[in-house]
């Protein structure tokens, strides 16, 4: 699925229609802007706009997904099913990234949970608890967080993508790049190895920016 060719494609679509960006942004109730980013290959429509924005285009989500107008027959045939593949794909790509979002929460959580709570033992029964002892749970508390930490940044750094605010692409970084990127929320402070520009790249779940 070519973002870039179903981009021109929505933009031919439009001006055979005679709509301006404006006007179909409009009918879809979005911003004009989010069109724009559409048709220069920086996004894809959400899924609960497929359906609306392929009506206001005269056209199939086949069509839409190949990025060009197909005969009937074919439609029936081949492209029939690259579409449903298409969309089943990008469905679950969504999905599965959710699942592996929330597994990295959790890891995060816990292993900040169980080094506060060894802190706390320490710190708590310091008088009780010999000093060999308490090196050795200060350690073992330690070693949990930065392991926690390691496999929480994992996490988020694969589940989804990065995608480049100069080119539009979709890119997951090295370990390093992500671990020393400045960032801001969901945005982080990268470098995309196709036109190599450094940007704020947004984190998303999938390929369809969302």
């Amino acid at each position: 699925m070519d973002q870039i060719i179903i981009g021109k494609f929505i933009a031919s679509e439009r001006k055979r229609k005679g709509y301006t960006q404006r006007q179909l942004a409009d009918l879809l109730q979005i911003s004009d802007k989010t069109i724009s980013k559409w048709e220069r290959g920086n996004g894809f429509p959400e899924v609960s706009l497929l359906l609306p924005l392929c009506r206001e285009l005269d056209i199939t989500v086949n069509e839409l997904l190949s990025g060009e107008r197909v005969s009937e027959e074919d439609y029936q045939k081949d492209y029939q099913q690259k579409a449903e593949e298409n969309m089943v794909k990008m469905i679950q790509e969504r999905e599965q990234n959710k699942k592996k979002a929330i597994l990295t929460i959790i890891s995060g959580t816990t292993s900040t949970a169980a080094f506060i709570t060894l802190i706390l033992v320490v710190g708590v029964y310091t008088e009780a608890i010999a000093l060999p002892v308490k090196i050795l749970l200060v350690c073992i508390a330690c070693a949990i967080f930065i392991s926690g930490l390691i496999v929480a940044m994992e996490g988020e750094r694969t589940v989804g993508y990065y995608q480049c605010k100069a080119c539009g692409e979709y890119f997951i970084p090295a370990f390093g790049a992500y671990v020393f990127g400045l960032h801001v929320l969901s945005t982080r402070h990268l470098q995309c190895p196709k036109c190599g520009k450094k940007t704020w790249c947004k984190k998303v779940l999938s390929k369809s920016g969302a």
